[in-house]
């Protein structure tokens, strides 16, 4: 096995583990409220953490939004740093490949194959050229999404929550495109059977992850407390079902075959 084959199965362990430690540190130090906690009230007579006691007292400020899990330090220096370095990775994974074949007019076949799961080598062929453009348009979302997730983990909500916004505004969107193209993507290049049930694995996943988003967006602007902390919850399986599916490229791998 290729080392560069583990790149996109160590970006979702990296990140899903981190997220969760980042989690699991802003419940430690209380600075917000347990995922399974539904009960929130307007005001509290102590804030959270000087709160003691099995029963706490949250606000909508303790809402574990994933966001607000990583505002406070310690844990905002975790969360900055896996927003930071998954950015990175996701550049690697997603842009490098597009500089290569057009900057330098190489073709890093087995790379795109690994990192696309279905780019074709003959993507500079006429007869491929859609397939070309929606590989080259999932690579160019990399650039501006990775600079936004990185807004998103330097810039923490409570103290810079226009930037803050300005980057999960951009980078939520744009991993879902991402995600839609790949899979776009897979159906058109697969050929066989095995290609096609990891199309509609993909597809289910990428199904799941725009209801997922769309019911955060949605529950996100109400005043329910219990629709906020949904809203949450439907943050949590996004990330998780996008980094999963990053996780998942290297399946079809396969896919393309050929040389110069």
């Amino acid at each position: 096995m290729s080392l560069w084959m583990i790149l996109p199965v160590s970006l979702p362990v990296f990140t899903i583990t981190g997220i969760w430690v980042v989690y699991a540190m802003s419940l430690y130090n209380q600075h917000v409220c347990p995922v399974h906690n539904w009960l929130y009230n307007e005001s509290c007579e102590e804030q959270l953490p000087l709160q003691r006691g099995p029963v706490l007292c949250c606000t909508l400020d303790n809402i574990p939004l994933i966001s607000k899990c990583g505002t406070l330090p310690p844990e905002s220096c975790f969360f900055s740093l896996i927003c930071s370095t998954g950015s990175f990775m996701v550049f690697v994974l997603k842009a490098l490949p597009l500089l290569f074949d057009v900057v330098l007019q190489r073709n890093w076949v087995w790379w795109m194959n690994v990192v696309w799961g279905a780019a074709d080598h003959r993507c500079s062929v006429s007869e491929k050229h859609q397939n070309c453009i929606l590989a080259h348009t999932a690579a160019a979302l990399a650039p501006g999404s990775c600079c936004r997730l990185i807004m998103v983990g330097n810039f923490q909500v409570d103290f810079a929550k226009v930037l803050h916004y300005v980057g999960a505004g951009v980078t939520f969107p744009s991993s879902m495109l991402f995600v839609c193209l790949q899979s776009a993507l897979t159906y058109r290049l697969a050929k066989t059977q095995e290609e096609y049930r990891i199309g509609h694995l993909r597809v289910g996943m990428a199904l799941l992850a725009l209801v997922a988003l769309v019911l955060s967006g949605v529950f996100f602007c109400q005043e329910s407390f219990a629709l906020q902390h949904a809203s949450a919850i439907f943050e949590w399986i996004y990330c998780m079902l996008i980094m999963l599916f990053y996780g998942l490229l290297p399946l079809s791998s396969g896919t393309c075959r050929g040389t110069h």
